[in-house]
């Protein structure tokens, strides 16, 4: 349904481009959000970011250097929702073009470290990519598979305990559009990237000491 979406979303607008102008990372650089999966998730969650006023840098996927590392799943989805979900992608890419959103489709994250910083303003995780390093204080991963993110976390020490959700949120870290065997659906993955915006914004608020939007 495309009642769900941000009405900004359905004024046309051109394609994203393949060649997108911001496509290579410089050196040192610092978002307040990285998202992994320039895809359907990725997009949406890029969409929910801007609309949530929140900085953020997308990368096409996280491809570590392990040849044992498994493909992402591909899920069951019908005819009738794949239409659906094509044409949201389509209204999502308008989207992106129309507000510049830093999207960077050959761009891929190869190394993820996890530092504990004293001071709330200083940024907790750094991403190693083929063209730089990027510092972001929470990642969204919307491609992968949760068997892979969860041993990926365990090598990084992050210890997720019995609420697997709460203990990623604690160290900035989000899952939209991920899971097993099966994927959520179209609408359950827009309802992930807005719960995980408004997740965001609030944390933003709390370390610049001004109160979060309120969000429906």
């Amino acid at each position: 349904m495309l009642a769900t979406l941000d009405p900004a979303l359905t004024t046309p607008g051109p394609a994203l481009s393949p060649n997108h102008p911001t496509d290579e990372l410089r050196p040192a650089e610092a978002t307040t959000t990285l998202v992994i999966g320039s895809g359907f998730s990725g997009l949406a969650m890029a969409a929910e970011l801007n609309r949530q006023g929140i900085k953020a840098i997308v990368v096409d996927c996280f491809c570590p250097t392990n040849p044992n590392s498994p493909a992402p799943p591909t899920g069951n989805i019908s005819l009738d929702a794949m239409a659906e979900r094509s044409e949201i992608m389509r209204l999502l890419e308008h989207y992106a073009r129309r507000h510049e959103l830093d999207i960077r489709p050959s761009t891929c994250a190869t190394a993820l470290l996890h530092t504990n910083r004293e001071e709330p303003n200083e940024r907790q995780w750094s991403v190693q990519t083929a063209n730089g390093t990027v510092t972001a204080h929470s990642i969204v991963f919307t491609r992968g598979a949760l068997n892979q993110l969860r041993r990926m976390l365990r090598e990084l020490g992050v210890n997720t305990g019995h609420d697997f959700t709460a203990a990623l949120h604690s160290v900035g870290l989000y899952l939209v559009g991920v899971g097993d065997l099966v994927l959520p659906s179209t609408q359950e993955i827009l309802h992930q990237a807005k719960r995980a915006g408004a997740s965001i914004a609030r944390r933003v608020a709390l370390r610049e000491g001004t109160p979060a939007a309120a969000t429906a």
